[in-house]
């Protein structure tokens, strides 16, 4: 897994061996952020949720975003996140969280530009998790949520004020876009 934009293109970042971990493969993180680009939207301040290597993130701090919180549960991911961001030189431009995101919700105040949900497959409650956020301060007049999920879960195209304005799909992976509705 390498990042393939931006000052950090071609790095190689570090990922857990075990198959819990599903990271965002090259070519849809490449997609996803051909789809940013060409969205009127800003990117310098992101959150990425369920980071697990923090690819995501890092592909957005090597494409210029100026900060990602980073938020993942399992304290190998924490570790992995802060080991892939001094690889790529980007450690002064993060902070990583190792708490569940249902917890980081609660205190993280910020209203982000950009905030990738990339939970696992086998989560449950990733509707309970995006309507939270869409009450929550994360979400700001022009925030944008992209939400990577499984085929075999059809999200609502409406969370509170999100509104559902694109679904690409790569494979068995599909890219929820959501924006602040009218």
């Amino acid at each position: 897994m390498r990042i393939t934009g931006g000052k950090a293109k071609g790095i190689q970042l570090k990922t857990l061996q075990n198959r819990s971990l599903r990271p965002t493969t090259d070519s849809v993180r490449q997609a996803i952020f051909s789809i940013l680009q060409n969205m009127p939207s800003d990117w310098r301040r992101i959150a990425d949720l369920y980071a697990g290597t923090g690819a995501l993130g890092i592909e957005a701090l090597s494409r210029d975003a100026e900060w990602v919180d980073f938020v993942d549960q399992s304290k190998k991911c924490c570790d992995l996140i802060k080991h892939n961001l001094e690889k790529t030189g980007f450690s002064n431009s993060a902070h990583v969280y190792c708490c569940s995101v249902s917890r980081a919700i609660t205190f993280l105040s910020n209203n982000y530009d950009v905030i990738f949900l990339d939970p696992p497959y086998s989560l449950s409650a990733i509707d309970n998790v995006v309507a939270t956020i869409a009450k929550s301060e994360l979400v700001g007049a022009n925030s944008m949520v992209v939400l990577c999920h499984t085929k075999r879960f059809s999200p609502n195209p409406v969370y509170g004020k999100l509104h559902l304005v694109k679904q690409f799909h790569y494979g068995d992976t599909f890219v929820s876009i959501y924006l602040i509705g009218e």
